[in-house]
């Protein structure tokens, strides 16, 4: 099925999917709406509830202020919302400033820490900054000298008036996604091609257009086409232009509809051989630092794999060139069990999908706890059937409890299920097709249709009368 020009789905806090909503079209060319200033994010520790009410009234005309008591909630904050900037008393217990600066570091080097300090304090203060804080303020604050260090902390940490336009999807807490995200930033500077790893499900495609959203070439058009068990003589006038097999017609390609921005290969493993010569040979020379080569398109290659590209080189599967063309700079997006700080996030989210606003439901701390600790598959997706499962089997219309939390075999079973039935559903029930896409042999992907009780006639293109009875036995079979 070919993805091209497709609307760009949202995602929250480690890739959980979140569509657009649907926007009204109204005649006439019309102005985009101004993107909503972006204000850097700070939060106050300090145990006197007085400098707390100080500082917040002082920083939140231009600022996102959140204020805790102890460095504990600190560190719960920061996983919940991570601010550009901290401010905290070096005085406190059970953990004082030094410790908390030293723990923030650990977790999160981008984030900027200036220590409050009363005069007899100073030299504490100074192995503070020694330690990684940007400064210190003594006590008590005067309003130009908060201001004035508040404003150059910010701007050495990872605050961008920008971030909004690009990293709005991309909001993970775990340090490993933000090693990733902040590797495609720097990609978004360069023109050079990239490729994204990973497992499927890890949302490559999204961390692809936020690099897209990032780049000089933001205002331009994002082209996506799957690879992936595509036919070639329909992939080629999809990918360059030429004469459609099915219509007869003649269609722009999507290298020409990606001109001046960027196109997205998914699958890249899945090009034909004789595809990817020519693709190199069209777009080769639009990274070039002189500019686009005469006769080359300019247009920005992004690629994805969830297989060992290498690998395939050494087989013959995919071309050296090509290999080496798009493999300048990897980023790998790492499963769900490697960023597991993500999933309370993650959690909430697809709560929030799952839920109209007549539910208000939440998970306790032992569901949250009971899922964070299980043997998770790679999938972000399973995760979102699961939390869909427990919505529905919850009877509590305000919490999830550790009994609503389906087994991961149940939730695996349904994906499967799902997964299965997208297969047949794209190739119209053709199982050769719809094995190979799946990577599995014939035997086995009749074994599990069989399994699930997934019939591929059911799938099928059918007449009126037909696909009412076909409709009917998988009913029964329900």
């Amino acid at each position: 099925m070919t993805q091209e020009n497709r609307p760009a789905a949202t995602v929250s806090l480690g890739f959980g999917i979140i569509d657009k909503p649907k926007v009204k079209r109204q005649r006439g060319k019309q102005k985009p709406p101004p993107t909503p200033a972006l204000k850097p994010r700070v939060l106050v520790v300090d145990d006197d509830p007085g400098m707390r009410r100080m500082l917040e009234g002082r920083l939140q005309a231009g600022h996102l202020v959140t204020c805790v008591q102890n460095a504990n909630d600190a560190l719960d904050a920061c996983v919940r919302s991570r601010p550009h900037l901290v401010i905290t008393e070096l005085r406190m217990a059970p953990m004082d400033g030094l410790a908390l600066l030293k723990e923030l570091k650990s977790r999160w080097p981008e984030i900027s820490v200036i220590i409050l300090t009363a005069h007899g304090t100073i030299p504490d203060a100074v192995k503070a900054t020694q330690a990684g804080a940007f400064g210190f303020l003594v006590k008590p604050v005067e309003r130009d000298e908060l201001m004035g260090q508040v404003q150059r902390a910010i701007a050495a940490s990872n605050f961008s008036p920008n971030a909004a336009d690009w990293r709005a999807s991309l909001d993970a807490r775990a340090k490993l996604m933000e090693e990733r995200i902040a590797r495609a930033n720097n990609a978004a500077i360069i023109n050079s091609p990239v490729l994204l790893t990973g497992q499927n499900g890890t949302g490559k495609e999204l961390l692809a257009r936020a690099i897209h959203a990032a780049s000089p070439r933001r205002d331009k058009p994002v082209v996506v086409i799957d690879c992936q068990g595509a036919d070639e003589a329909q992939l080629e006038p999809r990918l360059f232009g030429g004469t459609d097999p099915q219509t007869g017609e003649e269609t722009v390609g999507a290298i020409q509809k990606a001109q001046h921005g960027t196109l997205l290969l998914d699958h890249i493993d899945g090009l034909p051989i004789r595809l990817q010569a020519r693709l190199v040979d069209e777009v080769r020379g639009a990274d070039s630092l002189r500019g686009v080569a005469q006769g080359r398109a300019d247009v920005r290659l992004i690629c994805t794999t969830s297989a060992d590209l290498k690998g395939a080189m050494d087989l013959g599967l995919v071309r050296g060139d090509l290999y080496y063309f798009v493999s300048v700079m990897p980023i790998e997006a790492p499963p769900l069990g490697r960023r597991r700080e993500d999933l309370p996030l993650l959690v909430s989210h697809f709560l929030e999908q799952a839920t109209d606003e007549s539910q208000n439901k939440l998970y306790t701390p032992e569901a949250i706890e009971h899922l964070a600790t299980n043997d998770w598959p790679k999938e972000v997706s399973h995760l979102f059937e699961l939390v869909k499962k427990g919505v529905t089997l919850t009877k509590d219309p305000a919490a999830l409890k550790l009994d609503d939390v389906p087994s991961l075999e149940e939730a695996r079973d349904e994906f499967t299920r799902e997964y299965l039935a997208s297969h047949l559903q794209r190739t119209k029930g053709n199982i050769t097709e719809a094995a190979r896409l799946a990577k599995r042999n014939r035997t086995d992907f009749y074994k599990l249709l069989a399994r699930f009780r997934l019939n591929a006639d059911d799938y099928k293109p059918q007449d009126t009368e037909s696909r009412g009875h076909m409709q009917r036995r998988a009913s029964d079979r329900r």
